[in-house]
């Protein structure tokens, strides 16, 4: 009977440490708790400013922003820049010989001047990494529109206005041919009005750098202008008669394109600044 008792007692003991040993090597080790996300306030830092440069359906633009951070992950922001005003209706067409720029139907140019309050705010501070802070923000407020003759309009004698369409004279040939001069972009200002109306914004973008005291932005996002009178950049009269010599008769005239009120466009941004 002793004989047998050994060999159990030497198994059970085996056993026993076996079943130690996988018990210890199932335990988790301690959670490593991740350091707190930098900040601006924690680094020092509460006020920024950039430089703007972006691109939308109107053309390029440039502006300037100031923000203040107000919390550790939310700023205040104050934008403002220039950019250009399109209507929905235009085309360009560029000569393949000249490289002349045509756009049919444009009566005058369009620049705006948006002063954008807003709030950014930060995402995942805690799963992505300093060195790119997502965000997201939203900003609004008044506008003022600039606008000023694509062409020098000409001016009826009888009614002492301008006619409100692009002049053309029906050729030899039986084309019509242009017989007033397009401004360029300097031109034509001394004859512009302006209008105060709307601006808004909807981003999301991300703050690039480990660092605070410089920084660069991209942003992507949806920029509008609403300007309740409108805005008359397209020709808002035609007309429908042309005299012998092949000019157009001004009581002929009916109404075309109407004024725009809305005019909203992707945009994508570029911002370079820092902080302090």
């Amino acid at each position: 009977m002793i004989k047998y008792l050994f060999p159990v007692l030497v198994l059970t003991l085996l056993l026993s440490v076996l079943a130690d040993t996988s018990i210890a090597q199932i335990e988790e080790p301690d959670v490593i708790e991740k350091a707190d996300p930098k900040t601006p306030l924690s680094e020092g830092y509460q006020n920024s400013l950039g430089f703007d440069l972006f691109v939308n359906n109107f053309g390029f633009g440039i502006g300037g922003t100031y923000g203040r951070a107000v919390t550790p992950y939310t700023e205040i922001t104050f934008r403002t820049g220039i950019t250009g005003i399109r209507d929905v209706s235009e085309q360009n067409f560029q000569s393949f010989l000249t490289g002349q720029q045509i756009i049919p139907n444009k009566y005058k140019r369009g620049l705006g001047f948006p002063f954008l309050l807003g709030v950014k705010q930060r995402l995942f501070a805690r799963h992505i990494e300093d060195n790119m802070r997502f965000f997201v923000s939203a900003a609004g407020g008044p506008a003022l529109a600039f606008t000023y003759p694509y062409v020098s309009d000409t001016t009826v004698p009888a009614y002492g206005e301008p006619n409100g369409f692009r002049d053309f004279q029906v050729g030899p040939d039986g084309y019509l041919y242009p017989v007033e001069r397009v401004n360029d972009f300097f031109t034509g200002w001394s004859e512009g009005e302006s209008k105060w109306g709307y601006s808004g914004a909807i981003k999301v973008g991300v703050d690039l750098g480990s660092k605070f005291k410089s920084r660069t932005t991209i942003e992507f996002g949806y920029f509008f202008y609403y300007f309740s009178e409108g805005l008359q950049i397209m020709e808002p009269y035609k007309p429908t008669e042309y005299n012998a010599d092949g000019e157009p008769v001004f009581e002929s005239r009916v109404k075309f394109f109407d004024a725009q009120k809305y005019f909203g466009t992707p945009q994508i941004k570029f911002t370079f600044g820092g902080m302090w």
